[in-house]
């Protein structure tokens, strides 16, 4: 295990496209897991592949354990990767493709076979060591990938969309073993994924790429409930936080944002936007349906409702601008019905609308 430096990675290619990378820092943790996640396209696999040593950064330092790794070869790195295709050799039995690294680096035979079988075990695979990758299951041969990872005592783990393969119910429980196979190993971990629900059930951290940038890297939680830009709060969350336009005007008892008629006290400290226009960003399942004459309120005209099972999902518009509502399950209205939002100042996130950055409201 080892902590894992990034400092100003730079990755362009060439034909015009721009850089894939973009000035990239991080730090990761002795034994940490963290996510890198962000849309298709924003440089996530490509920071992963210059860590591995499948790519050669234009500039910047990649520091592993202590050791300068930038130009060292993948081999010289001391990691192992899984990648989003199950890569195991059809040809080779189970056991054969779980030790094939370590055959790779000349390790004693029973040595190899003690490390296998460990693996197995905790990847629970002991049942179909015998077996030929063409007689397993999608999820079985991705658990086959990650123990040939695991047994070569690696210092750094890579994961590059290990779960995308499966389908919902395997990645779901293969998504829960996996997390504590990563806790009881204890392996430095870095993890692609454009699912945010694979990294916020995973990660220690989360580092939310955007066009080749880190644009915010925080714990779960944090990233989750005080998104640093609109963009995060409108990539995390199903469906993601809402996010209403409205003007800033004074009043007696204090600055209020006004969305067409109808108006939400701001916090003081956004007192100097008076006139200007302000981004309220807000969770679905923090608003709330209640009845007339509660405050702070919003009324919104109902257009859809989902029945979700467990929860219901209702699309609105307040002024014009869409608003979706989590509710409980079985909630009883009608498209065109009028509803009353309570909007909990507590869970009231400000943006300018012209950065797209959250405002510091003290």
């Amino acid at each position: 295990m080892a902590e894992l430096i990034l400092r100003d990675l730079v990755k362009t290619y060439p034909g015009g496209n721009g850089r894939a990378t973009d000035t990239v820092s991080l730090e990761v943790a002795d034994g940490e897991f963290m996510v890198l996640l962000g849309p298709s396209g924003c440089g996530k696999t490509t920071l992963l592949r210059m860590i591995a040593g499948l790519e050669v950064p234009d500039a910047g330092q990649i520091v592993l354990g202590g050791r300068d790794v930038t130009y060292l070869e993948p081999r010289r790195r001391n990691l192992s990767m899984v990648f989003q295709s199950y890569a195991v050799f059809p040809n080779k039995k189970v056991a054969a493709n779980i030790g094939f690294g370590l055959r790779v680096r000349g390790v004693p035979a029973d040595e190899i076979r003690r490390k296998v079988a460990w693996a197995a075990e905790l990847l629970q695979l002991t049942p179909y060591l015998d077996r030929y990758p063409a007689k397993l299951s999608g999820g079985q041969r991705q658990r086959v990938a990650v123990a040939r990872a695991i047994v070569t005592d690696a210092d750094l783990l890579l994961m590059d969309e290990p779960l995308s393969n499966l389908d919902a119910l395997l990645r779901m429980s293969f998504r829960a073993e996996l997390k504590k196979l990563v806790a009881e190993l204890g392996i430095t971990t870095v993890y692609v994924t454009h699912d945010q629900v694979e990294a916020l059930s995973l990660g220690h951290r989360i580092a939310v790429m955007r066009e080749g940038d880190i644009v915010q890297t925080g714990a779960p939680a944090e990233v989750y409930d005080n998104p640093a830009t609109e963009f995060v709060g409108g990539f995390l969350g199903s469906p993601p936080m809402n996010f209403l336009t409205g003007t800033v005007a004074p009043a007696e008892y204090g600055p209020r944002l006004d969305l067409g008629g109808q108006s939400l006290a701001l916090p003081e400290g956004l007192a100097s936007f008076d006139g200007r226009e302000l981004r309220l960003g807000i969770r679905p399942e923090a608003l709330e349906v209640v009845e007339a004459g509660s405050d702070p309120v919003l009324r919104a005209d109902l257009q859809v409702v989902e029945p979700l099972g467990a929860s219901t999902l209702l699309t609105t518009a307040v002024a014009g601008q869409v608003v979706k509502v989590h509710t409980a399950a079985g909630f009883r209205a009608e498209p065109g019905d009028t509803l009353t939002l309570r909007v909990p100042p507590h869970a009231c996130r400000w943006y300018d609308p012209g950065s797209g950055t959250l405002l510091p409201t003290a």
